[in-house]
């Protein structure tokens, strides 16, 4: 049976993830209050950041960049 969430996103119960899709803390908090489709929302919006922005993940001010812009749009104000 498919673990369930209450998904902070959604605003309902939904399929949780089945692993802490980033290290740490905030990896913690996203498999706890994320669901499945939120987290693939969040993937495509983070492949519109990459691209809009021209990212580079080999620079670490980039993958920062993007760690902020997921734990804002995922447990920001008006989330």
């Amino acid at each position: 049976m498919a673990r369930t969430v209450h998904c902070i996103k959604l605003g309902k119960e939904a399929e949780g993830l089945d692993f802490p899709p980033y290290p740490g803390e905030l990896g913690k908090r996203i498999f706890d209050n994320v669901s499945k489709e939120a987290w693939a929302a969040w993937l495509r919006h983070q492949t519109m950041l990459l691209n809009e922005n021209r990212l580079n993940l080999a620079d670490a001010r980039a993958r920062q960049y993007l760690a902020r812009q997921m734990e804002k749009h995922f447990f920001g104000d008006g989330a």
